[in-house]
């Protein structure tokens, strides 16, 4: 029997298309994953009812003759905060634990168009708020590698999902991090998609000007596959831009960045190793590794939990237990709210809610908000500056995280603990360009091997330069 572990999205083409496996068998392996495994994880919420259903058209249509391409009766796991007509959307909270979306997002509609098979929806941080899946309505999804630890966030589901067999491929969503932390914590591959590159119409909006789906993958050839079919510009997102022609960008080059002094705070001695292992990798392929100058680099977390819980204060305003979602009934309309959104909100949300409306409110606007607003005009400038000019690099690196996989608990009494998870991701969201966690190695915590990430951040809609230096490291 041919053997279905650790599959590829290239290997599961390649597989229907010979006819060694159908879209039904390759679907019915990973719900068996799931039924012995996700009690004890907790990865998925909800397995959908129809994936066998939506595999067998798959297999009808590969055996007319018409595969609709590399996609077309693959299984893909989706994040919780993405809508599918029909389907509940929850985003991982208790407020919306029963809300069913009534049309599809922009992204499920593409993959629907390209053949793919949905398995079910995974685990997350409320409203996307979280680095270790802690926060979900529905409990921590553990790490599969290590059950005492978590797996990240917000998208840890998608990305224990695929560390433990139970999906090809799956989608997420990265405000801050959010798909290449769990990644790097899982040892799997996470692409944070150039802002403005993937439409978010159907995704439940956590920071407007931060969000951003992508997908968590086994490798960079299935990142590169799902952005391919995810990209593109959508008339329903404001936000959405035409991805350019690469002919017309720079054209980059094998000359990368490091901001060292950013790089070397905090860390882990042995990820710092690790780091440093990868970046000697590279240097065995020709690449040239320089260090670099960001000033502003170290402002990116401070204004980053500025800028989003002030755009989260404003997008869960709608959350009011009046047009959907949870309603509890209190002796007036302001009772209705505040019961409502009391009881539907977790700490963590409720938390963000009030940092947001502090920021935004008269006397504190000028202090904070607009302030954060100049800095991350000055962080984008700053890397603007690296990646144009004469001594431009084509790429700019650093550790995906500060540390291996933590603990289940150890980090949940300690919010700005907890915050410094994203202290090397947060950038790429507050500038809007894309960026990758790869699996870089192991390090040993309580004599287990647990994986890190390497990540790599590019200009503005140059997730090629992504693909290739992966590749090359990978």
């Amino acid at each position: 029997m041919t053997d279905l572990k650790k599959l590829t999205i290239e290997k599961a083409h390649e597989l229907l298309v010979n006819k060694e496996v159908t879209s039904l068998e390759l679907t019915e392996y990973y719900l068996a994953n799931i039924e012995k495994l996700n009690k004890d994880l907790n990865i998925y919420i909800e397995v959908f009812e129809d994936c066998k259903t939506q595999a067998m058209e798959a297999d009808k249509r590969i055996a007319e003759g018409k595969m609709l391409g590399v996609l077309d009766g693959i299984p893909l796991a989706l994040k919780d905060n993405i809508l599918i007509d029909g389907k509940i959307a929850s985003a991982g909270s208790n407020i919306l634990k029963n809300y069913r979306a009534t049309y599809d997002s922009t992204v499920i509609k593409k993959l629907k168009e390209a053949g793919a098979v949905f398995l079910g929806r995974t685990n997350m941080d409320e409203f996307a708020m979280g680095s270790s899946t802690e926060n979900s309505a529905y409990g921590v999804a553990k790490n599969p590698i290590d059950k005492s630890r978590v797996s990240g966030g917000s998208s840890g589901g998608s990305a224990a999902a695929i560390a433990a067999d139970m999906a090809v491929a799956t989608l997420g969503s990265d405000t801050g991090g959010s798909v290449r932390q769990p990644a790097s914590l899982c040892g799997i591959v996470g692409l944070k998609t150039t802002y403005g590159s993937v439409s978010r119409h159907g995704l439940i909006a956590m920071g407007s000007s931060l969000d951003q789906i992508g997908p968590l993958t086994r490798s960079v050839e299935d990142a590169e596959i799902l952005f391919n079919a995810i990209k593109g510009y959508d008339a329903m997102d404001s936000t959405s831009v035409e991805y350019p022609a690469l002919i017309d960008l720079p054209a980059g080059g094998k000359r990368i960045g490091i901001p060292r002094g950013f790089v070397g705070e905090g860390i882990a001695a042995d990820v710092l190793k690790n780091f440093n292992d990868t970046v000697e990798k590279l240097k065995s392929k020709g690449y040239e590794i320089v260090d670099i100058d960001l000033p502003n680099i170290k402002y990116s977390l401070p204004v980053y939990y500025v800028i989003m819980p002030a755009e989260v204060s404003t997008n869960l305003a709608r959350m009011d237990g009046v047009r959907f979602g949870l309603h509890v009934d209190g002796a007036n309309l302001f009772e209705d709210y505040s019961k409502s959104r009391g009881i539907g909100f977790g700490r963590e949300v409720r938390r963000r809610i009030l940092l947001g409306a502090y920021v935004l409110s008269a006397g504190y606007y000028d202090a904070y908000y607009k302030k954060a607003m100049d800095v991350r005009e000055l962080i984008r400038g700053d890397f603007a500056r690296v990646f144009s000019g004469p001594d431009r690099v084509s790429a700019v690196i650093t550790p995906t995280t500060l540390s291996p996989a933590f603990k289940i608990g150890e980090k949940t009494t300690d919010p700005l603990a907890m915050y410094l998870e994203d202290i090397f991701t947060v950038s790429a969201n507050v500038v809007g360009i894309p960026a990758i966690s790869i699996p870089s190695g192991f390090v040993e915590r309580d004599e287990v091997s647990l994986p890190l990430g390497f990540q790599i951040m590019a200009p503005h809609f140059r997730e090629d330069i992504l693909f290739k230096i992966g590749k090359d490291v990978s």
